[in-house]
């Protein structure tokens, strides 16, 4: 075989998981479990309709199949990560100013199902005209390259959400695999500030401890780890302890919990696991602090033998950049089985309806929440 391009991984990734998902399984849709998932403001603070954690996700358009799930999904609106990974310099602000370009050409080229997210007033229109918002996001603070003024930048460009950084060290902080753990510089606390002061939700999720503890001390405003999971059940670098979730929660903010790995400490997580991480994360930050950050594509996986060869050669490339994480394994997949479906969201919410969770509950860990924080932040 020969070799396989960033741009083939893709292309064969996003036909892999798009090319026959559009079959939501007989136990989705609306006819069963909680009542209330159709009318509810639906939020998953990170994911994408397209392909994801893969190479080079914006080098090809969203596929029809990818778009027909999204708006069959029922989400309201998404995070969708933007920044340039795995690049530094001058390469990590040139990849994200095509990313961004990216997503502005697929806003454009699908208006009936996307909508532009900037304010929580467009979360409430894109809710009602049954479209999926797509909210521009970074994992990263590389872009920046020292520059303060780019947060700036960033904001103009509609950019809503971003990780101070992703795993390893930059300029900004130390990311969660830094052994060092150095927490915020000089430079990083300046960037949460300007951050705060435009209306950018500062997250937290991929950061070292310190500089998640310094993030939460720091920040005038409530802050997020928009996807993460509870050190008390798994205790992964992303994890965060009973005791960050509850300075978090003090001051407003808000964990997402994911759909990775890392929900326990190896093997592939099912959807009891996932359960485990929200209600623990309930029961120590209270109900108005906890939400979903899936980590996934709208579009679930297809595990081809394909697509398993190239996920296994995407975690060998990770491992040589230094940045994959322990529990990253080419026969473990980035997404939880059981809810793995375009309308994974009420497949949770389901799930708490038959745990006993209250309706007020649900509304709240499924979205409401997120919209509250966005209140709360942006401008």
């Amino acid at each position: 075989m020969p070799p396989i391009t960033r741009r083939d991984f893709t292309s064969m990734t996003a036909l892999g998981i798009a090319g026959s998902m559009l079959d939501l399984h007989p136990t989705d849709g609306p006819m069963h479990g909680w009542a209330g998932y159709d009318a509810a403001i639906v939020i998953d603070n990170l994911a994408t309709p397209g392909p994801f954690n893969v190479p080079d996700s914006t080098a090809v358009p969203y596929t029809p199949a990818m778009v027909a799930n999204a708006k069959a999904s029922g989400i309201t609106a998404v995070n969708v990560t933007l920044s340039g990974g795995g690049n530094t310099g001058s390469a990590a602000f040139e990849s994200t100013i095509r990313n961004l370009a990216f997503l502005e050409r697929e806003l454009d080229a699908h208006p009936d199902a996307f909508a532009r997210i900037r304010t929580v007033a467009d979360i409430r229109k894109a809710k009602a005209e049954r479209r999926v918002g797509l909210i521009a996001g970074f994992q990263d603070t590389t872009m920046l390259e020292g520059d303060i003024r780019r947060v700036d930048l960033f904001h103009g460009l509609g950019v809503r959400i971003v990780q101070l950084t992703y795993n390893v060290r930059n300029l900004v902080g130390d990311g969660c695999l830094e052994p060092g753990n150095a927490g915020l510089s000089a430079f990083g606390r300046d960037v949460v500030t300007r951050m705060t002061t435009l209306g950018i939700l500062v997250d937290v999720s991929h950061c070292g401890r310190r500089t998640t503890d310094d993030a939460i001390a720091h920040a005038t405003r409530p802050i997020a780890a928009t996807h993460t999971s509870c050190a008390a059940l798994a205790d992964v670098p992303r994890a965060k302890t009973d005791d960050q979730l509850r300075r978090l929660s003090a001051k407003g903010g808000v964990a997402g919990i994911y759909m990775m790995p890392f929900l326990q400490m190896s093997g592939q997580p099912n959807g009891e696991d996932f359960i485990r991480h929200i209600e623990h994360a309930v029961n120590v930050m209270g109900e108005d602090h906890v939400g979903v950050g899936s980590d996934n594509s709208i579009t679930p996986l297809d595990l081809s033998p394909q697509f398993r060869a190239l996920h296994a050669d995407f975690v060998k490339q990770r491992r040589a950049q230094g940045i994959s994480a322990p529990g990253e394994d080419e026969q473990v997949f980035n997404h939880v089985p059981d809810l793995d479906s375009p309308r994974r969201m009420e497949r949770i919410a389901d799930r708490l309806a038959a745990r006993g969770h209250t309706s007020a509950r649900i509304e709240k860990i499924i979205g409401g929440n997120w919209l509250r924080l966005f209140g709360e932040t942006w401008r």
